[in-house]
């Protein structure tokens, strides 16, 4: 299965608000979502990146959910759809961003500067980052505060924000908290280096 395919997948089953058929058609016909790159230099730093970023997004925020000790002891439990959206769709923000390119760099062996492939970020949009998500989904389907929340502070203090206001985001919804570590598991563990 295709990491789209895995995408449309999950997205079909476990997202099933009213007019989320109409936020994949965006993704799937109307954006580069399922083609375009995570990130420009670093985590899934290449074409269809996008996608597996917010597929490894997804598994982590599952596997990090499914710990008894967050259930039990904090009481950390959410709806199977709720997980999908925030993790699924915490970075539509890059869509539509990228363009491809080439840069030149200098091959260490033969001292000759080499034309490589690269994307450059052209965003036409700039609302933001989380607040640009949660912006383009809110046009298709209604969030859930706690989604919407968990979407707009997923970059957690590796964002500018003033970090009193991000950790009263954090301890006002988990959600985000939970979300924040699935999106820095799968960028500097799961994505780091090509892994």
């Amino acid at each position: 299965m295709t990491p789209k395919e895995e995408f449309i997948q999950i997205y079909k089953d476990c997202i099933r608000r009213e007019n989320s058929g109409e936020l994949l058609d965006y993704l799937e016909n109307k954006s580069d979502f399922f083609t375009a790159p995570a990130s420009t230099r670093f985590h899934g730093a290449h074409a269809g990146g996008l996608c597996e970023h917010s597929l490894n997004v997804y598994h982590c925020l599952v596997d990090q959910l499914a710990r008894p000790r967050l259930r039990e002891m904090y009481g950390l439990e959410y709806p199977e759809e709720s997980v999908a959206i925030a993790a699924l769709l915490h970075d539509v923000c890059k869509v539509n961003c990228y363009r491809s390119g080439t840069r030149n760099v200098k091959n260490e062996a033969t001292g000759k500067w080499e034309a490589v492939p690269t994307f450059f970020y052209e965003d036409k949009l700039p609302y933001g980052h989380g607040e640009k998500s949660v912006y383009i989904v809110s046009g298709f389907m209604r969030l859930t505060r706690e989604e919407a929340m968990a979407i707009r502070w997923h970059m957690g203090f590796s964002g500018p924000e003033d970090n009193r206001q991000i950790g009263q985001a954090l301890q006002q919804y988990p959600l985000a908290f939970a979300l924040a570590v699935a999106d820095m598991e799968a960028s500097y563990f799961m994505e780091a280096d090509g892994r």
